[in-house]
């Protein structure tokens, strides 16, 4: 667990290997596009408290709805009946009653709701129009109530609620004066840290207990961050993730009454550290999480180090093996496996009998040995960044002058990670090589990574995925006349500033609820994001000052540029991306005679959650690629 990973040395190695092969003569049977999209058969399985009953969604009617069964039965009762979208979320409340949250054809505003294990009640506990919903803690030793936030009072900020579940009484308990953005609480369910901004600047406040009022403990610039993980078992002090005085975020512990930080538990010299777990019945951190080219863990205690020894001398070490549910006396678990060319098996463990149960797989029809392997690669940027990412090759195809789908991820501030992609398994099982990359700005790597791509939109941000597609052809991988783009989000955005920057690269692109002009892009911002603009001004631009740079990097005022075929998808109903940034590329290429296919989902917002649609989409985007990048050649 404490081996270190070279990310160039690491590449070398596998690619070397992957070269020197000498047979790609493997015919690959061509898998049905619905198989990598469908809804899965049984997924997200959650424990009962008391440990005697299982959860999990399954497909009714084309949605994801919750059915519940008593462990050792194979009977399960279906206690929800939604039909019109996907459950976005459920977990247990108490051992009887369950909570999950769900919107209205895509626009985030979650309502809370309430279904007992036998389906006999159903509850809209927060049956309030416009409004978000978020979770601050479930309060799991009081059976009856939860602490959430919403932004029912004012639509930019989120006061927190006491909510009884079983009455639907709700109470407020603390309301935000206008700059919380963020409320902790203690083992107790006590609020007592508070994170507020003024735009730029974050300060932590916190209180000995909720009659004392809050005290400013720290204030930085939004550049540093220490974010309290949870505290201490007697309450008193903090553990927390910080890049305070360092360019990687480390685990540490820390004195919040005073500020100050009293001890460094765990930090990596290569990626930030933020994954960090309590065991509530030892009442100590047991485990730390990180991710550089896969995630990797440290044991800070025996018994979850043997723990994780068992289930991996059974399971085998091929797979990642992540604990998703736990009894309250942790004693029973249930356990997942996954990798890049799987979803994975779900198993029930017990403790006290060791014994692992299978209780399913994810996606039983798919079969992982016709799957691709995604492999950790490395390249440097024109100004000498290492740009670390993932390459997925066809298997049986020789990697030399590939058609390739360049996939940048959205966010932009996320990062891409080794594990199952069904679009990228789809795309490489059609013959595609697939290369996402993390350029500068993608988390995880560090405090002056993140920052190199301050109002960078557009420009070196950019460049990073264009010194990508270049690696790709130097290396003879990607043949140059077919390489197409792709991404959603802030990927969409990539890929329209690709076909408008460096319009000779690519064949083709596909645009999903992508960003076209930053000017409207912050016109239409959801209003929870309002406290965070000054932010954004730093880190993208602001639309007064920085106007020059706006024009240059929104790809609407370049359309001209274009050469590339696009098509473009978009939810109707989307709060983060707005339809008029779809709408406007789409017409301003009509406007130059040229017919652009656009996909436009009335049920959806950001992104397709509904299977239909997500069958439409992926059915047309195959259509499009196969036209212009025609895998069949080589």
């Amino acid at each position: 667990m404490n081996k270190k990973y070279s990310f160039i040395k690491f590449f070398t190695i596998i690619f070397s290997v992957l070269i020197t092969l000498n047979s790609y003569s493997q015919e690959v049977e061509k898998i049905p596009l619905r198989d990598f999209f469908k809804n899965p058969d049984k997924t997200y399985y959650q424990i009962s408290p008391n440990g005697e009953y299982l959860a999990y969604l399954a497909p009714y009617e084309n949605r994801l709805n919750i059915f519940v069964q008593k462990i050792g039965s194979d009977e399960a009762v279906r206690v929800t009946n939604v039909t019109d979208r996907d459950l976005a979320g459920y977990y247990w409340a108490n051992n009887d009653m369950l909570l999950f949250g769900k919107d209205k054809d895509g626009d985030e505003n979650y309502h809370v709701f309430g279904v007992d294990k036998k389906g006999e009640i159903l509850k809209d506990l927060t049956p309030f129009e416009d409004v978000k919903v978020r979770l601050v803690d479930p309060l799991e030793d009081i059976d009856d109530d939860v602490l959430i936030s919403m932004n029912k009072r004012n639509k930019e900020i989120f006061d927190v609620y006491r909510l009884n579940i079983a009455t639907g009484d709700l109470k407020i308990v603390a309301e935000n004066p206008g700059n919380v953005t963020g409320w902790i609480t203690d083992h107790n369910g006590n609020i007592r840290i508070a994170r507020t901004t003024d735009g730029t600047n974050t300060s932590l406040l916190y209180r000995e207990t909720e009659d004392y009022p809050f005290e400013i403990v720290l204030t930085t610039s939004f550049r540093e961050a220490l974010y309290p993980l949870f505290f201490t078992s007697d309450n008193k002090y903090i553990y927390a993730s910080s890049n305070l005085g360092r360019d990687k975020s480390a685990i540490v512990m820390y004195d919040i009454a005073n500020g100050k930080e009293m001890e460094v538990i765990f930090e990596h010299p290569e990626v930030d550290v933020y994954g960090l777990y309590y065991s509530k019945k030892k009442q100590k951190p047991v485990s730390i999480s990180y991710t550089t080219w896969k995630r990797q863990r440290e044991y800070l205690d025996e018994d979850v180090e043997k723990l994780f020894e068992r289930l991996e001398s059974e399971l085998g070490t091929d797979y990642e093996i992540v604990i998703t549910g736990i009894s309250k006396n942790e004693d029973k678990f249930l356990v997942r496996t996954y990798s890049d060319r799987s979803l994975g098996t779900y198993y029930f463990y017990d403790l006290d009998t060791d014994k692992l149960t299978k209780l399913t797989d994810v996606s039983p029809w798919l079969n992982e040995d016709d799957l691709a392997e995604m492999k950790p690669i490395s390249y440097k940027s024109r100004d000498g960044l290492t740009i670390n990412g993932y390459l997925t090759l066809p298997k049986g195809k020789e990697p030399k002058n590939l058609p390739v789908v360049i996939n940048p991820h959205g966010g932009p501030w996320a990062r891409d990670s080794w594990g199952f992609n069904p679009e990228v398994q789809f795309l490489a099982n059609r013959g595609f090589a697939v290369l996402q990359m993390n350029f500068r700005g993608s988390t995880g790597y560090g405090k002056a990574f993140w920052e190199a791509s301050f109002k960078q939109w557009g420009r070196k941000m950019q460049d990073d995925i264009t010194d990508g597609v270049n690696w790709l052809i130097e290396e003879g991988i990607a043949d140059p006349n077919r390489i197409g783009i792709y991404g959603g989000s802030y990927g969409g955005y990539a890929t329209l500033t690709g076909l408008t920057s460096t319009p000779d690269l690519y064949t083709c692109g596909v645009d999903y609820v992508g960003v076209s002009n930053l000017f409207t892009f912050f016109d239409a911002i959801p209003p929870y994001w309002k406290p965070h603009l000054e932010k954004w001004y730093e880190m993208v631009g602001n639309p007064e000052k920085d106007s020059l740079l706006f024009v240059e990097v929104s790809p609407v005022f370049h359309v001209d540029n274009i050469k590339a075929p696009l098509f473009v998808a978009q939810g109707k109903n989307d709060p983060r991306v707005n339809i008029e940034e779809s709408n406007q590329i789409v017409e301003a290429l009509k406007k130059k005679g040229i017919d652009v296919p656009y996909m436009v989902k009335e049920d959806e917002g950001h992104g397709f959650h509904n299977e239909e649609n997500r069958f439409d989409f992926y059915e047309a985007m195959e259509k499009f690629l196969l036209k212009h990048l025609n895998p069949k050649v080589n």
